[in-house]
Order: structure tokens, then C-alpha cells, then sequence
């Protein structure tokens, strides 16, 4: 496990959740402080079961869980957690028929905002963060599906959380939408700890100071982005064909094929790596060398 420099918002150690007979994790280990955390996998790889746990939705069956230095098994400190934590699932379940304002409010008094006052102050402050104060009455089901995942990620801000746990927060949006809520995160990220599961590569190469990656439920790279593409130098190069030493090839808008591989074959173009380049050889040779 390699340790993200300043003290640690999110600790799993050697964590294990089985379903029935299937293992959903399988020992998986990382820390995280403060800044955005990428958490990169294939499908069936367990983010989601990760991050519900993170969510305290779910507790393991093994290994050691620390949120924000509590236990969330002691019931007392996962309330305390939860009063200090945002969560975005993917499907956040909205009621359509409530106006962007009302579900923010409704998800507010869940979170023990009493005084009615306040509780709307709060309400507002966090739309108009996300940019939705000029649309605040209009029912979500009017919404754009870019503006329905910022009505998300608001009512995951209530009450300024030093956690929060986003779950595929930019997963359908269109280009301009994605690079709208980069600039969010990036904005809630000043301060407080972001844990951010996604499948866009380039998502995590911008906005992400830390990364872990797990398959089959286990932790393949938990270090900084700096460190992953590092694990690709040299193993990248351009070609006018696919090379057959390439364990991946494609054809790039230039007409050139991008291969990525062990070994480049003699007088190979090497070029820099990417994020992206890194991450698909580590899925595809779990040998690779990485932080330990």
C-alpha cells in the first residue's frame, strides 16, 4: 500500500465483502487524504461495493475500515460519520415529481437540519454552487440529465462534508457536461477528501492527485498518477501497423497504430505515455511492477 502524503481521511486495510458466493472484494488496501482520489476498474471489479462501504451503506466481512479517524462497525462513530459525510450513488434516486429545491431540502432534513431557516440557506447555498439557483423550482424530471447529476452532487455537499464519495458522478453526460462537473469537483475537492470511481481515464488525469486501481476485488496500484504512467515508460510507441509484441493496438486520426506492449520491437517510436496507457497495461499483465 502506498500511503497519499498528509493525514488520512479514508483508510481500508485488507478489506473483504463476499454476496451469497461471490467475492466482491478480495483484500483490497488504500489510503486517501485530502484532494480527489480516482478509483479506476473494469466492470465486476467491486468499486461500487468499495464505495457503498465507504458510504457506510455496507460493512465488511474482513480487514480494517477507518473514515475520517472513526470506525463506522461502532455505531456512535458511523453516525458521527455520516453527519461529516456527502454520498452520490450512481442511481441517486430522485423523486421526479419534486422540484430541484424540494429534493435538496428533503435529503437535508435527513441529515438532521431542523431549524427550517437554516436548513433553506443551505438548500440554496449548495444549488447555487452547483450552478442551479435559476433553476431551483423546476421539477427534476424537466432537468437536463447534465443538471440532474449537479442536483446530485448538491445534496451530496449539505452541511460542507470533510468526505465525499462519488460514484460514477460523470457517467452520460455529453463533453461540456463532463467538463462542467471537473470543475466542481475540482472546486469541492479544496479542502476535504473526494473518493471518485469512474471509468473516463481522462476524468482522473485531470482532477485526480491520487489513484487506485483494483481487479477481482484486489488493489493492483495505489499511488499518484506521476507513478502510473511511470510503470508505462518506455512500453508505448507508434507504428505504421499494428506491431504483434503489442498486447493492444488501435489506429489513430493520423493513421498511425498506438501500440501499447512489453517489449517495443528494435528502432520502435517510442512515445509518452498516458494515464490511460498505464492503466490498460496494468489490467492486461498484473506483473507489472508497482509501488509496493
Amino acid at each position: 500500500m502506498n500511503p497519499i502524503p498528509g493525514p488520512a481521511a479514508v483508510v481500508v486495510d485488507e478489506v473483504t465483502k463476499s454476496f451469497g458466493r461471490t467475492r466482491a472484494l478480495a483484500g483490497v488496501s488504500f489510503t486517501a487524504s485530502t484532494g480527489v482520489t480516482g478509483l479506476l476498474g473494469p466492470n465486476g471489479a467491486g468499486k461500487t461495493t468499495l464505495l457503498r462501504m465507504l458510504a457506510t451503506v455496507l460493512g465488511p466481512d474482513q480487514g480494517r475500515l477507518r473514515l475520517l479517524g472513526r470506525d463506522p462497525a461502532d455505531s456512535e462513530e458511523r453516525l458521527e460519520i455520516r453527519r461529516r459525510l456527502g454520498y452520490l450513488p450512481q442511481e441517486p434516486g430522485f423523486h421526479r415529481g419534486f422540484t430541484a429545491f424540494e429534493f435538496v431540502d428533503y435529503v437535508a432534513i435527513l441529515k438532521e437540519m431542523t431549524d427550517r431557516r437554516e436548513r433553506h440557506d443551505e438548500v440554496r447555498r449548495v444549488l447555487a454552487e452547483v450552478g442551479l439557483e435559476s433553476v431551483s423550482g423546476k421539477r427534476i424530471r424537466a432537468l437536463s440529465g447534465g443538471m440532474r447529476r449537479r442536483v446530485g452532487l448538491a445534496q451530496a455537499l449539505l452541511g460542507d462534508p470533510e468526505l465525499l464519495v462519488l460514484d460514477e458522478p460523470t457517467v452520460g453526460l455529453d463533453p461540456e457536461q463532463r467538463l462542467r462537473f471537473r470543475e466542481l469537483i475540482s472546486r469541492a475537492a479544496e479542502g476535504r477528501c473526494v473518493i471518485l470511481s469512474t471509468h473516463q481515464t481522462e476524468d482522473v488525469a485531470a482532477l485526480c492527485n491520487a489513484i487506485v486501481v483494483v481487479r477481482a476485488g484486489r488493489t493492483l496500484f495505489s499511488g499518484t498518477p506521476a507513478e502510473l504512467v511511470a510503470t508505462a515508460a518506455g512500453r508505448v510507441w507508434l507504428d505504421d501497423a499494428r506491431s504483434p509484441d503489442a498486447h493492444l493496438a488501435w489506429r489513430t486520426g493520423t493513421g498511425q497504430h498506438r501500440n501499447i506492449g512489453e517489449v517495443p520491437p528494435p528502432g520502435a517510436q517510442l512515445v509518452p505515455p498516458t494515464v490511460e496507457d498505464a492503466y490498460l497495461l496494468l489490467l492486461g499483465d498484473e506483473s507489472v511492477a508497482v509501488p509496493a
